[in-house]
């Protein structure tokens, strides 16, 4: 896995090679059904998954966190092109009723080989903390996702 920052900071960028064909990982990524069993980070338990995938459409989506919280994650798609990619709008509330600041976020699904190449893109941070938070969270989710899409 690849992590790279711009040298702003603002931006979060993770390359993972997977060994599925990309229509198989774009539907991991918008089939509510899957999501639920891998997008939350490998220490927390994924509790909800809801998806209108399609340009306007809303995502929402719950995970207890290891002091036993419940953080929602949501947000809207801007873009869905399958099976190449998506582009949304993230926001997170957390346990207390805090509310982090709406991010982006795109995933791109390149034919690679026997597999597919995901790139995922992660900006708009208002701190550096929120990235570095980020970027543990996706770190983890992805090596759940990829786990996930091996048993597949």
């Amino acid at each position: 896995m690849d992590i790279a920052l711009k040298p702003d900071g603002q931006e979060l960028v993770i390359v993972r090679d997977l060994r599925a064909p990309r229509e198989r990982v774009f539907s991991a990524w918008t089939d509510p059904r899957q999501a639920v069993l891998w997008w939350a980070p490998q220490d927390c338990t994924p509790l909800s998954c809801q998806m209108d995938v399609r340009p306007g459409g809303r995502w929402h989506r719950t995970m207890r966190v290891p002091d036993g919280g419940v953080i929602t994650k949501y947000g809207v798609y801007r873009e869905v092109m399958a099976p190449q990619r998506l582009v949304f709008t993230y926001g997170t509330e957390y346990a207390d009723g805090s509310v982090d600041p709406e991010t982006l976020v795109s995933v791109t699904l390149a034919e690679r080989g026997d597999g597919t190449r995901l790139t995922l893109r992660h900006w708009a941070f208002r701190s550096e903390e929120s990235r570095r938070s980020h970027e543990g969270g996706w770190t983890s989710a992805l090596t759940r996702f990829a786990t996930f899409i091996a048993a597949a």
